[in-house]
């Protein structure tokens, strides 16, 4: 099979299937060749949705893009920006209706990584406590990852990685039944996300962060916790999630 990737002005969401990754777009000054002569280039996987182009919500400039992993979603804000700097509105409960998310957030996590290379990950919350997350980039850069564990999902096992950085503003949703983890690209990289259920000790795990098969784009070895050094693999682990076809 083929992977996915969206690519958009240099950006790029890596998707890993059951077949070879591609590589991301390599900017030039008026952005990717092939983005600026298709504008968007969508991919298709035989055996898998199509990434579809951006939709506006509300006609505010809110972008919301499907990913190959059904369920997951890129969110890019608007930015309005004049001398000072720039306004945006990192999240509207209103408009995300509008678009049919329906997540009820109850809490923002806010965390700060030091040195390039900081590996956080895999990490999920067990049923009933399970969290959706909304992931962005308060400042440096980051690779954000959500692997699809929902027992009997089409795409289990599969990953979608996607470069969130302060200066691109992208968001990434992820929901119930993923795990989720981000290596940092930049020293003193700070991640904020919401979650739609409060910490719950008891329901708190971990999966291996090189059971995946996952592309991090590291140059040496991660900067990991214990806990996550002592993760166990994706093979040996028993998901609690299950999916439910649409």
């Amino acid at each position: 099979g083929l992977g996915d990737v969206y690519k958009r002005q240099g950006e790029a969401v890596r998707f890993q299937g059951d077949g070879p990754r591609l590589s991301p777009c390599l900017p030039t000054a008026t952005g990717c060749v092939f983005c600026a002569i298709f504008g968007l280039l969508r991919v298709t996987r035989p055996d898998g949705p199509a990434i579809r182009p951006s939709l506006q919500v509300n006609g505010v400039g809110m972008q919301v893009r499907e990913t190959a992993l059904p369920g997951v979603l890129i969110l890019e804000p608007a930015r309005h920006g004049d001398a000072r700097g720039f306004f945006s509105e990192s999240w509207n409960r209103h408009r995300m209706e509008e678009a049919g998310l329906d997540f009820d957030f109850v809490q923002d996590n806010h965390s700060l990584s030091t040195d390039v290379g900081t590996l956080r990950g895999l990490h999920y919350q067990s049923p009933p406590h399970a969290q959706a997350k909304l992931v962005r980039c308060g400042r440096g850069a980051l690779f954000d990852v959500a692997v699809d564990v929902r027992k009997g999902s089409p795409t289990y096992g599969q990953w979608l990685g996607l470069e969130l950085s302060f200066d691109n503003g992208l968001q990434l949703l992820i929901p119930e039944g993923f795990i989720h983890g981000f290596v940092t690209r930049e020293p003193m990289t700070e991640i904020i996300y919401k979650c739609s259920d409060y910490y719950a000790p008891d329901c708190d795990g971990a999966v291996a962060w090189d059971s995946c098969g996952i592309d991090w784009g590291l140059s040496g070895d991660p900067v990991l916790s214990a806990k996550d050094a002592a993760a166990p693999a994706l093979a040996d682990f028993d998901s609690p999630f299950i999916w439910e076809q649409p």
